[in-house]
C-alpha cells in the first residue's frame, strides 16, 4: 500500500490578539481558505482538508469549495486536533500528515514539499519539520523566534528560545563554524507516532520553554529538519493581516 499524505489545516475560532481571523475576509475569501489554497499548491499533498472547531468555519470552506472537517472543541493545540482527523483519515500507520499553520495564506508550498520528502527519505524519523537561516532583520536573540540545532544528517538536536548555538568567540570577531538557524512551524508526521505523542504528559524541556517538539525529543524519538529558505510568516494581528491585504491586492 502507498503512502498517503494528507495536509490538515488546523483553524479554530477564538483568537486572543485577532478575534476569528481564520474568517477575515478583506480579500475576497477567509484567511483559512488563502492557507488552504496554497497549501493545495504543494506536489506532495494527495489531499488538504481543514480541521475546524466551528461550523462557521466548515460553512466558509465549503461555500469557496474546500473540505472541513468539524472537530472537537476542546483541543488544547494545532496537533491534538490533527490527530483526530488522522484518526479518521489514516489507512495506514505510515501515512503522513501535514500540520499546516491556519494563518500562514502566503507558505510557500515548497516548505510543504521540503518536509514530506524528507520524511519519506528518514526512516529513523516520526516527524519532520524545516528550519531557515536568519533573515538580515531578524535577530537569534528574539525569544519569539525559535532555533534549532541540528546533527549530521538533519536530525534535530535541541530546539529553544534562547540564542543557540552561542558564539563563544563572537567577541573576537571570528565567524561561527554552526550559524543559527530559525525553525518554521510546520511539522510532518506518521500516523501512528500522533496517538503515541499524544500519549505521553507534557514534559519538563516542553513546559520550560514552551516548545510542545522538544516532548519528542525528550523522549528519545527523532525529528528530521530540512533547510529552506522560509520567508513567509503567520498573521497575529489585524495590522498584519492589513498588510497581507495589501500584498494580495498589489498595494
Amino acid at each position: 500500500m502507498s503512502v498517503r499524505v494528507v495536509g490538515v489545516v488546523p483553524a479554530r475560532l477564538a483568537s486572543s490578539r485577532f478575534p476569528e481571523k481564520v474568517l477575515a475576509s478583506e480579500t475576497g475569501k477567509p484567511l483559512v481558505v488563502h492557507v488552504l489554497e496554497q497549501a493545495r499548491k504543494a506536489r506532495s499533498l494527495g489531499r488538504v482538508v481543514v480541521a475546524a472547531d466551528h461550523p462557521r468555519i466548515v460553512a466558509a470552506v465549503e461555500q469557496h469549495g474546500g473540505q472541513a472537517v468539524l472537530t472537537r472543541e476542546d483541543h488544547p493545540n494545532g496537533t491534538s486536533r490533527l490527530a483526530e482527523v488522522a484518526a479518521k483519515l489514516a489507512e495506514s500507520p505510515d501515512d503522513i500528515f501535514v500540520n499546516v499553520q491556519g494563518d500562514e495564506p502566503e507558505i510557500e508550498p515548497e516548505t510543504i514539499d521540503a518536509a514530506v520528502e524528507l520524511l519519506r527519505s528518514s526512516p529513523w524519523a516520526d516527524v519532520a519539520t524545516v528550519a531557515s537561516p536568519f533573515a538580515p532583520d531578524e535577530s537569534p536573540d528574539d525569544p519569539n523566534l525559535v532555533k534549532v540545532v541540528l546533527g549530521t544528517g538533519g536530525r534535530a538536536l535541541y530546539f529553544s528560545r534562547a540564542p543557540i548555538p552561542f558564539h563563544r568567540d563572537a567577541a573576537k570577531g571570528a565567524p561561527p563554524r554552526a550559524k543559527p538557524l530559525r525553525h518554521v512551524g510546520l511539522y510532518a508526521y506518521r500516523a501512528g507516532f500522533l496517538p503515541v505523542f499524544l500519549g505521553w504528559p507534557p514534559s519538563a524541556l516542553e513546559e520550560t520553554e514552551s516548545l510542545e517538539q522538544l516532548r519528542v525529543l525528550e523522549h528519545g524519538r527523532g525529528i528530521a529538519v530540512a533547510i529552506r529558505d522560509v520567508r513567509s510568516q503567520g498573521i497575529d494581528t489585524p495590522e498584519q493581516y492589513a498588510a497581507f491585504v495589501r500584498r494580495f491586492r498589489g498595494g
